[in-house]
């Protein structure tokens, strides 16, 4: 069972140290707060800057996937230099 705390002022509550070090929880980091029926989940969350956000779009993510399937199965070609790929792509 988990450890006892108790709700302050502002509905403030400290999570136990050893609830912070199995989760790598930092100060100043941000978690997300859900109720899931009578229970109140806290999760940490990752904040990904906008300009990487694109990298995390589950379009870009499923075509990478396809890539790594792809480089598994050797389906890769090396090229010894950027003319032989240009020549090869019909470029």
């Amino acid at each position: 069972m988990g450890t006892t705390v108790k709700v302050r002022e502002k509905y403030q509550v400290t999570i136990p140290e050893d609830v912070r070090e199995k989760v790598s929880l930092k100060v100043g980091e941000r978690v997300e707060v859900v109720a899931q029926g009578h229970e109140i989940v806290i999760r940490p969350i990752i904040e990904i800057p906008r300009h990487q956000a694109w990298f995390w779009s589950q379009e870009w993510q499923e075509q990478l996937a396809r890539s790594k399937a792809d480089i598994a199965k050797g389906k890769v070609k090396v090229f010894k230099s950027v003319q032989e790929a240009r020549k090869a792509f019909g470029d």
